[in-house]
């Protein structure tokens, strides 16, 4: 992803790992071959491909500079929280990705995660001598406070299926005194908000950002692939409320649509930012190129 310019602030990204990834047909239950078939003949071809017959899926860290502060905005999965595979990829190049842009760990000011899963938080942490703690010494990290309890319900009766991503990404964060748990409603200043999206997770929110007039958004997993711009209702096998993540989707997306928000999708791959437009029920996605 090339950076963009919204009014005074600078975004990029880091990227943890990208290319083709998950068949359509294992993300989606209610994909149709037939209908993803004629969708695809009009999409992005980075979407797609074609040869595998998987979708290109990338995972990465967005840098938000603004005039006051750096912040990123979700963490990828990490090293040394021993996943298994497809998750166990090689995690340097993050490490090459973040020095690249300049970055060292203690000067980020602020990490916002859009929920708490795997594949977002990762490198929320390090492990240091046998403990894991926070990955940036000096950041204030943000998560929304219902989430963060859900996930440490979660954990304490047993039922985490992502693994501990709880215990090793985000109670050592709270431990070292450095979280903010908030609302929906939190806004870091007039530049960073949040924009509920529940469904995906119990309290998934999108990050705003605003300067000058402009606005870009951090859509985290409100949608996975651009085929869930197409078939807004096409909510994935790793949502906790697939209904709620459709009408969130569709809330979202129309409320952004035929407008010249810019549209930063976690997964999407480069050059990641686009544009949506309305087409009758569905909705299309374009990349700003």
């Amino acid at each position: 992803m090339r950076q963009i310019q919204i009014g005074d602030v600078t975004i990029t990204s880091i990227v943890e790992r990208d290319g083709p990834w998950r068949k359509p047909e294992t993300m989606f239950p209610a994909y149709d071959p037939a209908i993803a078939a004629a969708h695809f003949k009009n999409m992005e071809p980075e979407v797609f491909d074609h040869a595998s017959g998987r979708m290109v899926i990338t995972y990465q860290t967005f840098v938000v500079r603004t005039p006051k502060h750096t912040i990123l905005v979700d963490t990828c999965t990490g090293e040394d929280k021993g996943h298994p595979a497809p998750m166990d990829f090689d995690k340097t190049p993050w490490l090459d990705g973040f020095k690249a842009a300049g970055l060292s760990f203690d000067k980020i000011d602020y990490v916002f995660c859009t929920h708490l899963h795997i594949d977002h938080c990762g490198w929320n942490t390090v492990l240091r001598d046998g403990r894991w703690v926070p990955t940036f010494p000096n950041a204030k990290y943000v998560f929304h406070k219902r989430e963060y309890d859900y996930w440490e319900k979660a954990t304490a009766q047993g039922a985490n299926p992502p693994g501990q991503v709880w215990t090793m990404n985000c109670l050592p964060v709270v431990e070292a005194g450095q979280a903010l748990l908030v609302d929906d409603d939190y806004a870091l200043d007039d530049t960073i908000t949040l924009t509920p999206t529940p469904g995906h997770s119990p309290c998934h929110c999108c990050v705003n950002i605003f300067s000058k007039g402009q606005r870009a958004v951090v859509t985290g997993d409100m949608m996975h692939h651009a085929l869930q711009c197409r078939e807004p209702d096409w909510s994935t096998v790793f949502d906790v409320d697939a209904k709620q993540a459709a009408q969130s989707r569709r809330s979202f997306l129309a409320s952004v649509a035929d407008t010249d928000t810019l549209i930063l999708p976690v997964h999407f791959p480069s050059p990641t930012v686009g544009r949506i437009r309305g087409d009758g029920n569905r909705f299309d996605w374009r990349y700003v190129r």
